[in-house]
């Protein structure tokens, strides 16, 4: 289930530590897609919650990790999470921490901070409704062993994927899918960085669309 990632009452106290975070508090910049567009580096997670105040989470895996030293074995909570707006805009991160809700903090501010956009389509011949529901052609991406194709779907079809690349899918706005899929997928990072890997190249081609603008 997904839940709101943005912490509205540590977003009124933000004060930025950098020029990009005092042009959104100002207003100077009113959109991630601006910032994206003019190539600004992305270094305050409070920037994602003050321009992307609809964002959610969906926690991904969650285990217990141990590690030895001199002083003993530590034992730490491994959280992986995947935020998104569902429109267009998705991200991962991963955090460890002795507590739980420490781990699932720096989860989400690494998953802030790797946001990315996504180009939707409707890239199906099948189709052809123009409607941002799927991807606008098929992309490939890998991450370790696994490695995933994303097509382009009619309206209608849902997404046609694991549950872990469904989530992501899902929360960067897209409904309609066929996946293929090969690797380790029970790697639940490695196959959730793989379809944000794939989404990553949406914007890897140039479209029609591209030279109008």
């Amino acid at each position: 289930m997904a839940m709101s990632a943005v912490d509205k009452r540590s977003l009124e106290n933000w004060v930025p530590r950098t020029r990009v975070g005092r042009l959104v508090k100002e207003g100077k910049i009113t959109s991630l897609s601006e910032l994206f567009s003019k190539n600004m580096p992305l270094i305050e997670p409070e920037i994602v919650d003050y321009l992307l105040p609809e964002l959610v989470y969906e926690r991904l895996d969650a285990t217990i990790v141990q590690k030895m030293t001199d002083a003993g074995r530590i034992t730490r909570f491994r959280v992986v999470v995947i935020v998104g707006n569902r429109g267009g805009f998705v991200g991962i991160g991963f955090g460890k921490a002795r507590q739980y809700n420490i781990a699932l903090q720096k989860a989400l501010r690494t998953a802030k901070l790797n946001i990315i956009p996504v180009r939707r389509g409707c890239g199906s011949w099948e189709c052809r409704c123009n409607e941002p529901h799927s991807v606008p052609f098929t992309v490939t991406g890998k991450v370790g062993s696994v490695r995933i194709v994303v097509k382009p779907a009619p309206k209608g079809t849902g997404l046609v994927a694991g549950e872990v690349a469904k989530k992501v899918l899902s929360l960067a706005g897209i409904n309609d899918a066929w996946t293929n899929t090969i690797g380790e997928t029970k790697t639940t990072y490695n196959f959730a960085a793989a379809a944000l890997d794939a989404l990553r190249k949406t914007y890897s081609v140039v479209t029609p669309a591209d030279w109008s603008r």
